[in-house]
């Protein structure tokens, strides 16, 4: 499935108050590869931007002034999104934006042409509970590269969501090995699980995930400044 990485930025805050969308970010992803094809639109809102949305994402009156309305762009946004799986940080703000603006259209909510809509912001909270989980904690804690963000900008916060994605999601998912119901003693204690007659099963990976393990390795000592051992450990021995 297409995955379709999304943000926006706004006039303000309450999309039901009449706070309109200003830019919109997107970057296509499939097979958990960046695909290299993306969108991205300023928006003339026909209303003043709040200062405090200027001071977050930099976009001004004067700069909007001569850019297209939402309705000039829709049929672009809708045929970009359609059918993806739309990944959005706090889900809820951007999506709510989009339906207002849609609303204005005539047209139906973003969830019914999308395949799926999964908020980036509630896997986070439920992977790091009781911890900062906004794009740039994220981006700290999972070391992605945030340094050149001085604004808020759509797609380039579409982009380095994209990066939090892929650590968000890397490796497997549980290593809860299911051996059976679970029988109670006479305490109601878990009874002694005999664990030698478990067979693990070998499974040998593709080509293709071989490939994509060392372009993981090689990002993960990209973004450690060639510090990782196992290369040091490579280049000294003689059997590497």
């Amino acid at each position: 499935m297409r995955q379709i990485f999304l943000d926006t930025e706004t006039t303000g805050l309450d999309a039901a108050a009449g706070d309109r969308i200003v830019e919109i970010g997107c970057i296509e992803m499939v097979g958990r590869r960046l695909t290299g094809r993306h969108l991205h639109l300023y928006f003339n809102p026909e209303r003043a931007v709040h200062p405090e949305a200027v001071r977050v994402h930099g976009l001004t009156d004067d700069f909007l002034a001569d850019k297209p309305r939402f309705a000039e762009g829709a049929a672009q946004v809708l045929e970009f999104l359609q059918g993806a799986e739309l990944i959005i940080h706090n889900a809820a703000f951007d999506t709510g934006f989009l339906n207002e603006e849609l609303k204005r259209l005539g047209q139906p909510a973003v969830q019914t042409m999308a395949a799926k809509v999964t908020d980036s912001l509630a896997m986070a909270r439920e992977m790091f509970p009781g911890k900062a989980n906004s794009l740039d904690a994220l981006c700290r804690r999972l070391e992605v590269d945030n340094t050149h963000r001085a604004f808020h900008g759509a797609l380039l916060d579409a982009g380095l969501l994209a990066e939090v994605y892929v650590r968000l999601t890397r490796g497997q998912d549980s290593l809860v090995i299911d051996i059976g119901s679970g029988h109670q003693d006479a305490r109601g204690e878990l009874a002694r699980q005999d664990l030698s007659r478990i067979v693990l099963p070998v499974i040998e990976a593709s080509e293709g995930e071989l490939q994509a393990h060392e372009v993981w390795l090689q990002d993960l000592d990209k973004a450690s400044g060639g510090r990782t051992v196992w290369r040091h450990l490579e280049a000294a021995s003689p059997d590497a």
